[in-house]
């Protein structure tokens, strides 16, 4: 890993709080799969459309290894709400749908500051209720998981929630190095403030296009704030040297507390975004394992 960032600060990539928001998605575009595995061939990647938050259809992709119809995992990516994309994201869901056996629907939802809280949660609300309630109108059958890394992640935990407090049977939630709590103000946040790939300053940059520091609080931005009795079985997937380990941690207590059944692993030495760096860090296919075990040990509520 200290290879990886070393490698990284060389190749001088600008930090995204020094750039505006459109800036920084180019960047993130531009840089997002050089770590990551080749994108895997599959039986079927399609376009799809699902409804949006605001009552406007959303881009989406759907991965399968075959032809036939399957349970679905809806991916939300990463990016801190305000950069990230279908693309930046393609490889890991190809991966997941190759190793899974399930099908993967990753969503395209809104982005700050162009679409401040809550679209991206309202988005993603939007299209875990159609996936549950037609799947086979976008060619699925079986339960529904909900997904996401870092922001994506936190979407991921929100839906958990919402589907909770709805009455909608989800099978597993898969926490990828999710934030969860209001405010970056844990031990691990000061502890890997600079130098680990997601600093201090990124993070308040992505926050502060994202929600306003009085709204932060709000569960459907920090899950931490809520109570989590009789949510989806969770599987996390942590880094060690990331900001957002101890609020990982702490929501895996959480849940455990609540009696809900929780598979936690933490990967020693890495960082956030590790994930996705399956060319360069064989912890990152170790990881990708994890998740695809994961779903093929979920089960219809």
């Amino acid at each position: 890993m200290a290879g990886v960032l070393e490698r990284i600060r060389r190749a001088g990539r600008p930090s995204f709080h020094t750039l505006t928001p459109a800036q920084a998605r180019v960047a993130y575009e531009a840089g997002a799969e050089v770590l990551d595995l080749p994108r895997a061939p599959l039986a079927r990647v399609e376009a799809l459309m699902l409804p949006g938050g605001d009552g406007t259809p959303r881009p989406a992709r759907l991965y399968a290894a075959g032809p036939d119809p399957r349970p679905a995992l809806l991916y939300l990516h990463g990016g801190g709400f305000v950069i990230g994309s279908l693309e930046t994201h393609d490889s890991l869901c190809r991966q997941l749908a190759l190793h899974s056996g399930w099908a993967v629907v990753a969503l395209d939802y809104r982005l700050a500051p162009e679409h401040p809280f809550p679209a991206a949660v309202d988005d993603a609300f939007a299209a875990m209720k159609a996936l549950l309630a037609e799947p086979a109108r976008y060619g699925l059958a079986g339960p529904l998981a909900v997904g996401g890394d870092s922001a994506g992640g936190t979407l991921a935990a929100a839906c958990a929630l919402h589907a909770r407090d709805l009455g909608l049977p989800l099978a597993l939630q898969l926490l990828i190095t999710p934030g969860l709590t209001a405010h970056a103000d844990t031990a691990s946040h000061h502890l890997f403030a600079n130098g680990f790939l997601l600093d201090r300053d990124a993070i308040a940059w992505f926050f502060d296009h994202y929600i306003p520091r009085g709204q932060r609080r709000d569960w459907r931005f920090a899950p931490l704030e809520a109570e989590v009795d009789g949510v989806a079985p969770a599987s996390l997937l942590l880094a060690e040297c990331d900001p957002l380990v101890d609020e990982g941690l702490a929501y895996g207590d959480r849940l455990r507390a609540a009696g809900v059944a929780v598979e936690l692993e933490l990967f020693r030495g890495l960082t956030h975004d590790f994930i996705k760096m399956g060319r360069a860090i064989p912890q990152a296919r170790e990881a990708l394992a994890a998740a695809a075990r994961a779903l093929r040990g979920a089960h219809a509520p």
